[in-house]
């Protein structure tokens, strides 16, 4: 756990559902074994990492009981259980996985009632904080209702199996409907420097206390995006990575990051990075990546 000798983490903290979280999260997603199948190759690296996040003070962790399947929630149960009371553990639901490694999508009611199953069997938890919604598929959001499957998962919220309640992969259509259902505290969309199509909604979010938990920071970008960001971070003397991660905290304070790594100096690297300091002028040249 975080002691007086560690740094604190950067961007502070936010106040998810019930619970103050570290702006600053892990998601475990790479713990998984390559294109998030199977084991990994270093099982105590994995714990390692895990712990070390504890350790350095991060209390929001991001999983999914399809990363492996199950690999990486049976590694955080693992390495952290019984968790810590600071600890907050979001998981996801609406996808499995094929045995091509596929994300077939699953949200009937019976699949999300066996999903939220698995990940409280796999967790070894009698409740999941919170519960996201994954809509859309790999290609990106579609524009589907949502109802169905989320008043299946404010049942199981009622019956005492999930805290709280996202969405992910969503519209600003899907989160408004989400929203007129049952109380939303996190959105998880893909968004960085390049991808900002959900601009205002980051921002709408924020003035109703609502998380916005971005992944993929260096997803997508062109060659032409890539290169005004590391012409940035050269200037910088910084990686992009670390430049994006400053980026995002500096955006909105509701924004929640979740980077991901199998490796504990990588995820020190990110941290150091994440606190990084952008003048406005920074700002204003990487705000134009977006436009390039």
């Amino acid at each position: 756990m975080e002691t007086a000798s560690t740094p604190p983490l950067p961007g502070g903290t936010w106040t998810l559902g019930d619970s103050t979280v570290t702006r600053f999260g892990y998601g475990a997603m790479q713990l998984a074994g390559p294109w998030v199948m199977g084991p990994p190759a270093d099982h105590d690296g994995a714990l390692a990492v895990l712990r070390e996040a504890v350790d350095l003070g991060i209390t929001h962790i991001d999983t999914s009981d399809a990363y492996g399947p199950r690999v990486t929630n049976e590694l955080i149960r693992e390495a952290l259980h019984p968790y810590p009371d600071s600890l907050f553990i979001a998981t996801k639901v609406g996808a499995t996985r094929d045995a091509q490694g596929g994300w077939p999508t699953a949200r009937r009611p019976e699949d999300l009632r066996k999903q939220v199953h698995e990940n409280l069997d796999s967790l070894g938890v009698e409740a999941l904080d919170l519960v996201n919604m994954r809509m859309g598929d790999a290609q990106g959001p579609r524009p589907d209702s949502i109802a169905e499957a989320f008043e299946t998962l404010v049942a199981l919220q009622q019956e005492g199996l999930i805290r709280h309640l996202g969405v992910s992969n969503v519209t600003a259509e899907q989160v408004a409907e989400a929203r007129g259902i049952a109380p939303v505290v996190c959105v998880q969309n893909m968004y960085n420097l390049a991808h900002r199509q959900d601009d205002d909604l980051v921002d709408h979010l924020a003035a109703d206390g609502i998380a916005y938990v971005p992944f993929f920071p260096l997803g997508g970008f062109t060659p032409l995006q890539s290169e005004a960001l590391s012409q940035v971070a050269n200037r910088l003397e910084a990686t992009p990575m670390s430049v994006a991660l400053a980026w995002l905290l500096r955006r909105s304070p509701n924004i929640l990051l979740i980077p991901g790594t199998s490796s504990t100096a990588h995820l020190r690297e990110n941290i150091a990075g994440a606190g990084l300091s952008l003048s406005d002028e920074d700002v204003a040249e990487l705000d134009g990546v977006g436009r390039a």
